[in-house]
């Protein structure tokens, strides 16, 4: 069973950053697609921005130029910078892993493992 395990979220005012962390339990590499979501409350979860294993990312057009997503295979870790963050980002950030099957890393459907998710909080 692989596991997920999110961190680095808290309380931040609007222009501040964050960096948020994912330990996978199982090599990474042999993910497809690695992705961050977030769910804000009331509202459905949203993919934030996906990395495939070749490297090519993909960003929702809310966070595209504020948000970094990248890996890191010998740590096993999957990172998001969030720069120039606003109060909208507020909502519980989740990390998800396929099983290394070809797809599209933009459908939820893609992933298989998730984490528990960690609460980002922006305020204005």
């Amino acid at each position: 069973q692989v596991q997920l395990v999110e961190s680095g979220g808290g309380s931040v005012q609007a222009g501040g950053s964050l960096r948020l962390s994912c330990a996978v339990s199982k090599y990474i590499y042999g993910a497809y697609c690695l992705g961050w979501f977030r769910q804000a409350p009331g509202k459905e979860r949203e993919g934030v921005a996906h990395i495939m294993s070749d490297g090519r990312t993909i960003y929702g057009s809310s966070v595209k130029g504020r948000f970094t997503i990248s890996r890191d295979n010998a740590d096993n870790t999957l990172y998001l910078q969030m720069d120039n963050l606003k109060a909208e980002d507020t909502a519980v950030y989740y990390c998800a892993s396929d099983r290394g099957m070809i797809g599209s890393c933009l459908d939820p459907g893609q992933y298989y493992y998730w984490g528990q998710g960690t609460q980002v909080t922006v305020s204005s």
